[in-house]
């Protein structure tokens, strides 16, 4: 399988390959570049190669470890046109992201995204989002890679919560979408087991529902922040679970809560098929995941609500989520800080909590 498209961007156009084998193709690097990889793929480059390793996980992302790897990279003698090829998911995006938009002002970059999150979607976008102290992705800013270049065959490195993890961000894209999308996603039945090609026809299918969002609304204004569906609530699940639970299954919890609040807060009287089939869809992924329910049931409710009121996408006067309304489609809610929305607010958090997402 080999399929291209481009991004269009106001900051620069770039291409995305996906191509199964493509990885083996770019293990081999000229002197005037340097690799930035989790420590997974430290050895899989030639002997030659400048090769900067690091942890994939939540600290690698933060506003402290950036210091670090602009050192090593001066050190490795990089020039401004040198280029930096980052191998990994998406915590390794996003501080790759940062460092080559900062170093000697900007160099440009390519991205091998690793993992099935990365492959769905966060490769495409161009963006960073970087953790400062206790504040999950604080600070950021666009900066684009030159190629984006996905081998499917990468998948077969997963594990199963890290699959099912990308599936739970690639049925969001689809869904927020609309129904047309939703449905072709439905139609390719995505499960954790099904094989290289089937994953292919998804990661194409999620990337191109995502390239409309990014090339109408590229700095997230108004139609991409849509994609934040799931996701408020799923980084107030990460942060009060101390990141045991991961970004995707959290963004799969996250949908579900946000579905629940529609619900308790009366703005959802009936449920609609096509919220209907997501909720079933992601119930049923979540439920591949050994001791999941168990994880789920010591996190408590308070702490979770706690790190929602955090979230930097809130405003002064509003709690602000993207929930559906009684057609099945997303939108944006502007929930008053109330003592009635806190309630109904706790409520849906404390459904999927103590029922085990259900």
């Amino acid at each position: 399988m080999s399929v291209s498209f481009d991004i269009q961007s106001s900051i620069a156009n770039y291409r995305v390959v996906i191509e199964n084998g493509a990885f083996a193709e770019i293990q081999r690097q000229d002197e005037n570049s340097a690799v930035l990889c989790d420590n997974f793929f430290e050895t899989a480059f030639s002997g030659n190669a400048k090769v900067i390793a690091v942890p994939a996980n939540e600290e690698t992302k933060s506003l402290t470890s950036v210091p670090e790897i602009i050192v090593k990279m001066r050190d490795l003698a990089l020039t401004r046109q040198a280029k930096l090829t980052a191998v990994g998911g998406g915590s390794l995006q996003d501080i790759a992201t940062f460092c080559a938009s900062i170093y000697m002002r900007g160099i440009k970059w390519d991205y091998i995204p690793t993992t099935l999150l990365g492959m769905v979607d966060s490769c495409i976008g161009g963006k960073s989002s970087i953790n400062v102290g206790r504040y999950k992705n604080l600070v950021g800013n666009f900066h684009p890679p030159e190629t984006i270049i996905i081998d499917p065959n990468l998948v077969k490195t997963l594990n199963s919560e890290q699959k099912i993890a990308g599936l739970c961000e690639a049925v969001k894209i689809c869904y927020a979408k609309g129904s047309s999308c939703f449905s072709e996603y439905m139609r390719l039945n995505p499960q954790m087991d099904m094989n290289v090609e089937g994953y292919a026809d998804v990661i194409e299918l999620s990337l191109k529902a995502k390239k409309w969002f990014i090339e109408i609304d590229e700095f997230d204004k108004a139609e991409r922040l849509l994609l934040n569906f799931g996701h408020t609530f799923g980084h107030a699940l990460e942060g009060a679970s101390n990141f045991e639970v991961s970004h995707g299954i959290a963004v799969g919890l996250g949908m579900l809560i946000a579905v629940n609040y529609a619900q308790v807060s009366g703005g959802l009287e009936h449920i609609p098929a096509d919220t209907q089939q997501l909720k079933d869809y992601v119930i049923g992924l979540l439920d591949e995941i050994p001791m999941l329910k168990e994880i789920i049931q010591r996190i408590d409710v308070e702490k979770v609500f706690e790190c929602f009121i955090s979230d930097k996408k809130h405003s002064t006067s509003h709690f602000i989520i993207i929930s559906v309304n009684d057609s099945g489609a997303l939108e944006r809610l502007f929930i008053d800080k109330i003592e009635a929305n806190i309630i109904n607010l706790k409520s849906a958090i404390s459904s999927v909590i103590s029922q085990s997402y259900k």
